[in-house]
C-alpha cells in the first residue's frame, strides 16, 4: 500500500471539484491503482483543457464530475488524494454505503446522477448535494419532502440542488421530461421550499450526432434561463462526447470510463 498526499495543482481545473483550501489528504491505495487513476485523470484534464481552448471558454467554467458508480470506495479515496471532491453515483444502496464508509473525508460532495425511484428519494435527500435526474412532478415532490425532513433533522444544512433531466429522444426507458413539459416542471421545482433549481441535464440519443443533440440542449437551456436565470448549470458530456458538449456550453461533464476504466467484474 502507498500513501499519497493531496495532489491538487494549477488554477485551471474547476475549483468546486478540487481540494478546498487547507485540506490535506493522506490516502492509502495500491501503487498500481494510484498510478492508473493519476494517469487517467491527467489525460482527461488535458482533453477538457483542449476542448475549452477550442471552444473559446475558460477552463474554470467546466467542472469534471467523476462517475464512480460500480467502483470501490478505495478508488474514491485515491481520487480524493488526487484533489477531487465531487463524486457521481447512480444507485442509492451502493451510494449510501460509500457515503457512510467515507465519512472521514472532508468537504466531499456526493452527486446523484442516475434515475431515481420515488421511494429512494428520502434516503438520497439525506446525503446528496445535487440530484441530476429529476423528470417528474412526483419525484420533485418526493425530493422536496425528503430534503425538508433532512433539514429538520440536521442531516443537511442547505436545500437540495436539482437538475432537470430533459429527454432528447422521447424514450421513456432512458428517462427525462419531454420538452413541452420542461418549463412547467421547472416551476414546480422552483416552488419547492427545500429544493434549489440549479439547471439542466441530458443524455444524447444513441442515434443522433452529439453536436446536434447538444445544440438542441443548449437551446432548451437558454429557454429555461429566461424564466429561471439562477438555473445556470448545464450538465452534458461523458467519456465519448465531452468535447461536443463543451462546444455547446456544458458546465459539467460526467465522466466514468475515461477516468475509472472498465467496470469491475463482480461475482453473481
Amino acid at each position: 500500500m502507498t500513501e499519497i498526499h493531496d495532489a491538487t495543482t494549477g488554477s485551471g481545473p474547476a475549483a468546486a471539484a478540487r481540494a478546498d483550501a487547507g485540506d490535506e489528504a493522506r490516502i492509502t491505495g495500491s501503487p498500481e491503482r494510484i498510478a492508473q487513476l493519476a494517469a487517467a485523470l491527467a489525460a482527461l484534464e488535458a482533453r477538457i483543457d483542449a476542448a475549452c481552448e477550442a471552444a473559446g471558454r475558460e477552463r474554470a467554467d467546466v467542472r469534471l464530475l467523476p462517475v464512480t458508480k460500480f467502483h470501490p470506495a478505495s478508488d474514491i479515496e485515491i481520487l480524493y488524494g488526487l484533489g477531487l471532491r465531487e463524486f457521481g453515483e447512480s444507485r442509492e444502496q451502493e451510494a449510501s454505503g460509500k457515503v457512510a464508509q467515507l465519512r472521514h473525508l472532508a468537504h466531499v460532495r456526493w452527486e446523484f446522477i442516475g434515475r431515481l425511484q420515488r421511494n429512494k428519494a428520502k434516503s438520497v435527500a439525506r446525503w446528496a448535494n445535487t440530484v441530476y435526474s429529476v423528470d417528474s412532478d412526483r419525484l420533485a415532490a418526493a425530493l422536496d419532502a425528503g430534503a425538508a425532513a433532512a433539514l429538520e433533522a440536521g442531516q443537511r444544512d442547505t436545500p437540495l440542488r436539482v437538475l432537470l433531466q430533459v429527454s432528447l429522444d422521447a424514450d421513456p426507458a432512458r428517462g427525462g421530461v419531454e420538452e413541452a413539459e420542461l418549463l412547467a416542471l421547472a416551476g414546480r421545482v422552483a416552488e419547492g421550499a427545500s429544493l434549489q433549481l440549479a439547471g439542466l441535464m441530458a443524455i444524447p440519443p444513441l442515434d443522433v450526432e452529439p453536436d446536434v443533440a447538444f445544440a438542441r440542449l443548449a437551446r432548451l437551456h437558454a429557454a429555461l434561463l429566461t424564466e429561471h436565470p439562477q438555473a445556470t448549470e448545464l450538465s452534458a458530456g461523458m467519456s465519448n462526447d465531452l468535447e461536443a458538449a463543451i462546444r455547446h456550453g456544458s458546465t459539467c461533464v460526467r465522466v466514468g470510463t475515461a477516468l475509472m476504466g472498465a467496470r469491475p467484474i463482480t461475482s453473481a
